[in-house]
Protein backbone atom coordinates (compact mmCIF):
# COMPACT_ATOMS: atom_id res chain seq x y z
CA UNK A 1 0.00 0.00 0.00
CA UNK A 2 1.61 3.14 -0.48
CA UNK A 3 2.27 6.45 1.51
CA UNK A 4 -0.44 8.06 0.95
CA UNK A 5 -2.90 5.56 1.36
CA UNK A 6 -1.22 4.88 5.17
CA UNK A 7 -1.62 8.59 5.72
CA UNK A 8 -5.49 8.14 4.79
CA UNK A 9 -6.01 5.50 6.93
CA UNK A 10 -4.15 7.06 9.59
CA UNK A 11 -6.08 9.96 9.26
CA UNK A 12 -9.23 8.56 9.27
CA UNK A 13 -8.19 6.91 12.40
CA UNK A 14 -7.11 9.74 14.49
CA UNK A 15 -10.27 11.31 13.71
CA UNK A 16 -12.93 8.55 14.48
CA UNK A 17 -10.70 6.93 17.37
CA UNK A 18 -12.68 8.34 20.51
CA UNK A 19 -15.82 7.17 18.79
CA UNK A 20 -14.33 3.82 18.08
CA UNK A 21 -13.29 3.60 21.60
CA UNK A 22 -16.71 4.95 22.92
CA UNK A 23 -18.65 1.93 20.42
CA UNK A 24 -16.49 -0.68 21.97
CA UNK A 25 -16.58 0.19 25.05
CA UNK A 26 -20.60 -0.07 25.17
CA UNK A 27 -20.30 -2.95 23.75
CA UNK A 28 -18.04 -4.95 25.67
CA UNK A 29 -18.84 -3.19 28.61
CA UNK A 30 -14.90 -3.30 29.18
CA UNK A 31 -12.49 -0.26 29.23
CA UNK A 32 -9.21 -2.30 28.46
CA UNK A 33 -10.90 -4.50 25.91
CA UNK A 34 -12.19 -1.04 24.42
CA UNK A 35 -8.45 -0.10 24.06
CA UNK A 36 -7.40 -3.36 22.97
CA UNK A 37 -9.51 -3.58 20.16
CA UNK A 38 -9.32 -0.30 18.79
CA UNK A 39 -5.80 -0.67 18.57
CA UNK A 40 -6.20 -3.83 16.63
CA UNK A 41 -8.84 -1.94 14.74
CA UNK A 42 -5.91 0.05 13.38
CA UNK A 43 -3.29 -2.59 12.72
CA UNK A 44 -6.08 -4.07 10.65
CA UNK A 45 -6.58 -1.24 8.59
CA UNK A 46 -2.75 -0.27 7.79
CA UNK A 47 -2.45 -4.84 7.15
CA UNK A 48 -5.91 -5.35 4.95
CA UNK A 49 -7.05 -1.78 3.92
CA UNK A 50 -10.55 -1.40 2.27
CA UNK A 51 -10.48 -1.75 -1.36
CA UNK A 52 -10.06 2.69 -1.70
CA UNK A 53 -8.90 5.29 0.51
CA UNK A 54 -10.32 7.87 -2.02
CA UNK A 55 -13.72 7.28 0.19
CA UNK A 56 -14.97 8.08 3.69
CA UNK A 57 -13.48 5.08 5.36
CA UNK A 58 -15.42 5.56 9.28
CA UNK A 59 -18.15 3.37 8.06
CA UNK A 60 -15.63 0.72 7.06
CA UNK A 61 -13.55 1.45 10.41
CA UNK A 62 -16.91 1.14 12.19
CA UNK A 63 -17.69 -2.48 10.96
CA UNK A 64 -14.24 -3.37 11.76
CA UNK A 65 -14.71 -2.55 15.68
CA UNK A 66 -18.19 -3.80 15.32
CA UNK A 67 -17.49 -6.82 14.79
CA UNK A 68 -14.13 -7.43 17.01
CA UNK A 69 -16.06 -5.89 19.58
CA UNK A 70 -19.17 -8.84 19.15
CA UNK A 71 -16.66 -11.12 18.83
CA UNK A 72 -15.19 -10.43 22.01
CA UNK A 73 -18.05 -10.70 23.92
CA UNK A 74 -19.32 -13.56 22.22
CA UNK A 75 -16.06 -15.11 23.65
CA UNK A 76 -15.92 -13.39 26.87
CA UNK A 77 -19.86 -14.88 27.70
CA UNK A 78 -18.50 -18.15 26.69
CA UNK A 79 -15.27 -18.81 29.19
CA UNK A 80 -16.40 -19.43 33.07
CA UNK A 81 -15.52 -16.34 35.49
CA UNK A 82 -15.21 -15.99 39.19
CA UNK A 83 -17.98 -14.53 40.82
CA UNK A 84 -20.78 -11.74 39.31
CA UNK A 85 -19.18 -9.59 35.89
CA UNK A 86 -19.31 -5.99 36.47
CA UNK A 87 -18.92 -3.60 33.83
CA UNK A 88 -15.72 -1.41 34.06
CA UNK A 89 -16.05 2.17 35.48
CA UNK A 90 -14.44 5.27 33.63
CA UNK A 91 -14.13 8.89 34.56
CA UNK A 92 -16.63 11.86 33.08
CA UNK A 93 -15.84 14.45 35.11
CA UNK A 94 -15.18 15.89 31.65
CA UNK A 95 -16.64 15.89 28.86
CA UNK A 96 -16.21 12.28 27.98
CA UNK A 97 -12.91 12.04 26.00
CA UNK A 98 -13.73 9.56 23.65
CA UNK A 99 -16.79 11.27 21.97
CA UNK A 100 -16.34 13.34 19.57
CA UNK A 101 -18.81 16.08 18.98
CA UNK A 102 -17.68 17.96 16.04
CA UNK A 103 -17.18 15.47 13.68
CA UNK A 104 -20.62 15.34 12.09
CA UNK A 105 -21.97 12.51 14.31
CA UNK A 106 -25.54 13.65 15.41
CA UNK A 107 -27.08 11.53 18.35
CA UNK A 108 -30.44 11.59 18.33
CA UNK A 109 -31.35 8.32 19.07
CA UNK A 110 -33.42 6.52 21.62
CA UNK A 111 -30.60 6.75 24.56
CA UNK A 112 -28.12 9.79 24.71
CA UNK A 113 -24.38 9.70 24.42
CA UNK A 114 -24.29 10.13 28.49
CA UNK A 115 -27.23 7.93 29.43
CA UNK A 116 -25.73 5.38 27.14
CA UNK A 117 -22.53 5.26 29.43
CA UNK A 118 -24.43 5.42 32.54
CA UNK A 119 -23.43 2.27 34.55
CA UNK A 120 -27.11 1.40 35.04
CA UNK A 121 -27.63 1.35 30.99
CA UNK A 122 -24.54 -0.68 30.27
CA UNK A 123 -25.47 -3.38 33.13
CA UNK A 124 -29.07 -3.48 31.31
CA UNK A 125 -26.99 -3.98 28.10
CA UNK A 126 -25.71 -7.37 29.61
CA UNK A 127 -29.22 -9.02 29.32
CA UNK A 128 -28.47 -8.68 25.35
CA UNK A 129 -26.84 -11.28 23.07
CA UNK A 130 -23.99 -9.93 21.31
CA UNK A 131 -26.05 -9.12 17.94
CA UNK A 132 -29.10 -7.34 19.48
CA UNK A 133 -26.23 -5.35 22.16
CA UNK A 134 -24.29 -4.62 18.55
CA UNK A 135 -27.58 -3.30 16.90
CA UNK A 136 -29.55 -1.50 19.70
CA UNK A 137 -26.62 0.87 19.97
CA UNK A 138 -26.04 1.28 16.43
CA UNK A 139 -29.73 2.42 15.79
CA UNK A 140 -30.72 3.62 19.61
CA UNK A 141 -27.20 5.28 20.69
CA UNK A 142 -25.78 6.17 17.29
CA UNK A 143 -28.81 6.85 15.31
CA UNK A 144 -27.31 4.21 12.41
CA UNK A 145 -30.14 3.96 9.91
CA UNK A 146 -31.86 0.10 8.83
CA UNK A 147 -29.15 0.02 5.79
CA UNK A 148 -26.46 1.97 7.75
CA UNK A 149 -26.64 -1.13 10.56
CA UNK A 150 -26.96 -3.83 7.89
CA UNK A 151 -23.94 -3.22 6.37
CA UNK A 152 -21.65 -2.66 9.29
CA UNK A 153 -22.83 -6.07 10.70
CA UNK A 154 -23.03 -8.39 7.83
CA UNK A 155 -26.57 -8.60 8.44
CA UNK A 156 -30.25 -8.51 6.65
CA UNK A 157 -32.44 -5.55 6.77
CA UNK A 158 -35.07 -7.47 7.59
CA UNK A 159 -32.71 -9.18 10.33
CA UNK A 160 -31.75 -5.80 11.95
CA UNK A 161 -35.62 -4.58 12.39
CA UNK A 162 -36.37 -8.28 13.91
CA UNK A 163 -32.81 -7.68 16.30
CA UNK A 164 -33.85 -4.37 17.39
CA UNK A 165 -37.29 -5.51 18.15
CA UNK A 166 -36.15 -8.16 20.33
CA UNK A 167 -33.67 -5.68 22.03
CA UNK A 168 -35.46 -3.00 23.18
CA UNK A 169 -38.16 -5.92 24.46
CA UNK A 170 -34.96 -7.28 26.52
CA UNK A 171 -34.48 -3.11 27.87
CA UNK A 172 -37.83 -2.79 28.80
CA UNK A 173 -36.85 -3.10 32.64
CA UNK A 174 -34.17 -0.25 32.54
CA UNK A 175 -36.82 1.79 30.29
CA UNK A 176 -39.09 1.99 32.51
CA UNK A 177 -36.74 3.85 34.48
CA UNK A 178 -33.73 4.99 33.05
CA UNK A 179 -31.27 6.40 34.61
CA UNK A 180 -30.50 10.28 33.25
CA UNK A 181 -27.10 11.33 34.79
CA UNK A 182 -28.51 14.72 35.44
CA UNK A 183 -27.83 17.41 38.52
CA UNK A 184 -30.54 15.61 40.85
CA UNK A 185 -29.72 12.48 40.99
CA UNK A 186 -25.68 13.49 40.87
CA UNK A 187 -26.13 15.05 44.09
CA UNK A 188 -28.66 12.06 45.63
CA UNK A 189 -25.51 9.80 44.74
CA UNK A 190 -22.78 12.17 46.27
CA UNK A 191 -25.24 12.51 49.51
CA UNK A 192 -26.14 8.60 50.06
CA UNK A 193 -22.28 7.87 49.32
CA UNK A 194 -21.06 10.39 52.05
CA UNK A 195 -23.32 8.82 54.45
CA UNK A 196 -22.43 5.15 54.18
CA UNK A 197 -18.99 6.17 54.44
CA UNK A 198 -20.12 7.97 57.72
CA UNK A 199 -21.83 5.52 58.57
CA UNK A 200 -19.29 3.17 58.24
CA UNK A 201 -16.68 5.29 60.10
CA UNK A 202 -18.83 6.06 63.19
CA UNK A 203 -19.77 2.43 62.71
CA UNK A 204 -23.56 3.62 63.37
CA UNK A 205 -24.97 0.67 62.25
CA UNK A 206 -28.98 2.35 62.26
CA UNK A 207 -27.96 5.11 60.10
CA UNK A 208 -26.46 2.95 57.52
CA UNK A 209 -29.12 0.73 57.73
CA UNK A 210 -31.58 3.61 57.14
CA UNK A 211 -29.42 4.76 54.19
CA UNK A 212 -30.23 0.91 52.54
CA UNK A 213 -33.79 0.41 50.67
CA UNK A 214 -34.97 -3.02 52.44
CA UNK A 215 -34.36 -4.95 48.94
CA UNK A 216 -31.09 -3.45 48.47
CA UNK A 217 -28.12 -5.92 46.01
CA UNK A 218 -24.79 -5.39 46.82
CA UNK A 219 -22.42 -6.91 44.10
CA UNK A 220 -18.61 -7.32 44.22
CA UNK A 221 -16.49 -7.93 41.07
CA UNK A 222 -13.28 -9.67 42.39
CA UNK A 223 -12.34 -11.39 39.08
CA UNK A 224 -10.94 -14.38 40.85
CA UNK A 225 -7.85 -12.36 41.59
CA UNK A 226 -9.41 -10.62 44.85
CA UNK A 227 -11.61 -12.61 47.36
CA UNK A 228 -14.82 -11.36 47.08
CA UNK A 229 -18.80 -12.31 47.98
CA UNK A 230 -19.43 -14.91 45.22
CA UNK A 231 -22.50 -13.88 44.44
CA UNK A 232 -24.60 -10.63 45.26
CA UNK A 233 -25.37 -9.87 48.98
CA UNK A 234 -29.54 -9.35 49.51
CA UNK A 235 -31.34 -7.45 51.56
CA UNK A 236 -31.17 -4.32 54.10
CA UNK A 237 -29.85 -6.15 57.04
CA UNK A 238 -27.11 -8.84 55.27
CA UNK A 239 -25.74 -5.92 53.34
CA UNK A 240 -25.13 -3.61 56.44
CA UNK A 241 -23.68 -6.34 58.31
CA UNK A 242 -21.44 -7.36 55.24
CA UNK A 243 -20.11 -3.55 54.81
CA UNK A 244 -19.66 -3.88 58.62
CA UNK A 245 -17.28 -6.55 59.45
CA UNK A 246 -15.22 -5.85 56.41
CA UNK A 247 -14.87 -2.13 57.97
CA UNK A 248 -13.98 -3.88 61.43
CA UNK A 249 -11.28 -6.02 59.37
CA UNK A 250 -9.76 -4.24 57.16
CA UNK A 251 -10.30 -0.40 58.78
CA UNK A 252 -11.09 2.64 56.44
CA UNK A 253 -9.02 2.87 53.42
CA UNK A 254 -5.99 5.09 53.43
CA UNK A 255 -6.96 7.77 50.95
CA UNK A 256 -9.90 8.05 48.82
CA UNK A 257 -12.41 10.57 47.26
CA UNK A 258 -15.33 10.81 44.97
CA UNK A 259 -14.91 11.12 41.70
CA UNK A 260 -17.74 11.45 38.61
CA UNK A 261 -17.45 7.89 37.52
CA UNK A 262 -19.82 6.96 34.31
CA UNK A 263 -21.71 10.67 34.85
CA UNK A 264 -21.94 9.88 38.37
CA UNK A 265 -19.74 10.30 41.87
CA UNK A 266 -18.25 7.02 43.14
CA UNK A 267 -16.18 6.28 46.01
CA UNK A 268 -12.04 5.74 44.61
CA UNK A 269 -10.38 4.47 47.48
CA UNK A 270 -6.75 2.80 48.20
CA UNK A 271 -5.39 0.90 51.24
CA UNK A 272 -2.04 1.03 52.26
CA UNK A 273 -1.15 -2.58 52.65
CA UNK A 274 -4.45 -4.82 52.75
CA UNK A 275 -2.75 -8.33 52.10
CA UNK A 276 -2.18 -9.59 48.71
CA UNK A 277 -5.71 -11.42 48.67
CA UNK A 278 -7.28 -8.20 48.92
CA UNK A 279 -7.56 -5.58 46.59
CA UNK A 280 -5.67 -2.36 47.65
CA UNK A 281 -7.69 0.03 44.97
CA UNK A 282 -11.09 -0.34 44.53
CA UNK A 283 -14.04 1.35 43.13
CA UNK A 284 -17.75 1.61 45.09
CA UNK A 285 -20.63 3.26 43.28
CA UNK A 286 -24.22 3.12 43.70
CA UNK A 287 -27.76 3.43 42.59
CA UNK A 288 -30.26 5.27 44.32
CA UNK A 289 -34.00 5.88 44.43
CA UNK A 290 -35.99 9.03 44.14
CA UNK A 291 -35.78 9.86 47.91
CA UNK A 292 -31.36 8.77 47.99
CA UNK A 293 -31.90 5.86 49.43
CA UNK A 294 -29.37 3.02 48.24
CA UNK A 295 -30.95 0.31 45.69
CA UNK A 296 -28.10 -0.95 44.95
CA UNK A 297 -23.80 -1.51 45.46
CA UNK A 298 -21.10 -2.26 43.27
CA UNK A 299 -17.28 -2.77 44.25
CA UNK A 300 -14.93 -3.27 41.10
CA UNK A 301 -11.84 -5.14 42.33
CA UNK A 302 -10.67 -6.52 39.79
CA UNK A 303 -7.44 -4.77 38.14
CA UNK A 304 -8.42 -4.96 34.62
CA UNK A 305 -11.54 -3.76 35.26
CA UNK A 306 -10.02 -0.12 37.14
CA UNK A 307 -7.61 0.02 33.76
CA UNK A 308 -9.67 3.12 33.34
CA UNK A 309 -9.63 4.56 36.64
CA UNK A 310 -6.74 6.89 37.74
CA UNK A 311 -4.69 5.61 40.15
CA UNK A 312 -3.85 8.39 43.62
CA UNK A 313 -0.36 9.61 42.90
CA UNK A 314 2.58 8.48 44.75
CA UNK A 315 3.11 9.61 48.45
Amino acid sequence: MSASADNAIAAAFRDHRRMLWGLVYRMTGSAADADDLVQETFARALERPPARTDIPLRPWLVRVAANLARDRLRRRRRQAYTGPWLPSPIETHEPPAFEVKDEGIDTTGRYDLMESISYAFLVALEALKPQQRAVLLLRDVYDYSVRETAEVLGLSEANVKTTLHRARRAMQSYDRAPTVPDEALKERTRRALEGLVHALVTQDLPRLEALLLEDVRETSDGGGEFLAALQPILGRAKVARFLTKLTQKHGMATRAELRELNGLPALVAEFADIGPRYARFFVLRCDVDAEGHIAALHSILATRKLSAVQRFAEA
